[in-house]
């Protein structure tokens, strides 16, 4: 299946780059682009992609308050696709908010092509990237603000035993379908475990369930 990919970047080039990445010939369509953050709601209520791919710095509305409004437009019928969030090391605070404001995923500008190929399967499929190397440098400026997930304080003590497991990994940034080969499980069963532990814990959604895990140290991050 082909993988609709939406592009906002305020810088040409660096969308050409993406472009030259996400081709066809593996697996994807770049169904539109846009060079700002207060474009991105039109832009996909026009062409529906299947992941948004997203830069945190632009000149008119930066990537935090885009991905805010575009969570805004969740109705019963429809969800909006998942962002992924181009950034750097030096975007710690902005790239605490994004994960705040709902972003699924991030990786940086200077990651391996093979490494962002690899991120926007993950957040089509409804996985979530967040390489532990970087959340380690947003962890403390993430727990500086107060939290929107009711159980950012709670215990974690109503997890069965391997629902704990799958919390780890899933904290370890693996895919579904690697948590089945780790646990020699179904994916099938994997997503009814992550579903349980979105329920039990209150988080809204997997970056929110990785954050849970690095902050209440299921997992530690790599430093």
């Amino acid at each position: 299946m082909t993988t609709g990919v939406a592009l906002v970047d305020d810088q040409d080039l660096v969308r050409a780059g993406l472009r030259r990445i996400l081709r066809p010939r593996d697996g994807f369509e770049v169904v539109a682009e846009c060079s700002d953050g207060d474009e991105v709601v039109d832009m996909v209520a026009s062409n529906r992609p299947d992941v948004v791919v997203m830069d945190l710095r632009m000149r008119r509305v930066g990537g935090v308050e885009a991905i805010r409004r575009l969570a805004r437009t969740t109705s019963p019928d429809r969800s909006p696709p998942p962002v992924l969030v181009l950034t750097t090391f030096r975007d710690e605070q902005l790239l605490s908010a994004a994960l705040r404001a709902g972003a699924a995923g991030f990786v940086l500008k200077d990651s391996p092509a093979e490494e962002l190929i690899r991120a926007v399967r993950l957040i089509a499929q409804g996985d979530a990237v967040l390489d532990p190397a970087v959340t380690a440098h947003v962890l403390d400026t993430y727990r500086s603000a107060p939290a929107p997930i009711s159980a950012q304080d709670g215990d974690h003590d109503c997890l069965t035993s391997r629902e704990l497991t799958v919390l780890a990994l899933v904290g370890r940034g693996l895919s579904n379908d690697e948590i089945a080969a780790e646990l020699v499980i179904s994916v099938v069963t994997v997503k009814s475990h992550i579903g349980k532990i979105f329920t039990k814990l209150g988080v809204r959604d997997r970056a929110a369930a990785v954050i849970y895990a690095f902050d209440h140290r299921i997992v530690e991050p790599r430093v």
